[in-house]
């Protein structure tokens, strides 16, 4: 089982973990503005770190809120598009189903 999370919510940090049927592996970026630029690299490397495509992703988790309103965009907007394209769940739900951001 093989499961990516995307955190886009703070405005300082990514982080993006890919948890490997239950042992799980972090990475995590400082940021400026370039939120939407970190991101896709940061699934890169962890992919190839453990020899994956994203065809191997089984679901997507996404913090969906509450945080900042860009950051939030950022993470689910990529969430979201990797779900329908590889046709996988995006936070339990059916596929599909967008994720929405949760505002405080």
């Amino acid at each position: 089982m093989s499961t990516l999370y995307i955190d886009t919510s703070s405005n300082k940090k990514i982080i993006v973990k890919l948890q490997i049927n239950g042992k799980e592996d972090k990475v995590e970026q400082e940021i400026g503005v370039q939120k939407a630029q970190v991101v896709l690299p940061l699934i890169d490397q962890l992919l190839k770190k453990h020899n994956l495509k994203l065809d191997d992703l089984e679901k997507i988790e996404v913090n969906a809120g509450p945080g900042s309103f860009t950051g939030l965009r950022v993470g689910i907007a990529i969430a979201n598009a990797f779900s329908f394209a590889l046709k996988i769940p995006v936070n339990g739900k059916k596929i599909g189903e967008f994720v929405e951001p949760l505002y405080q």
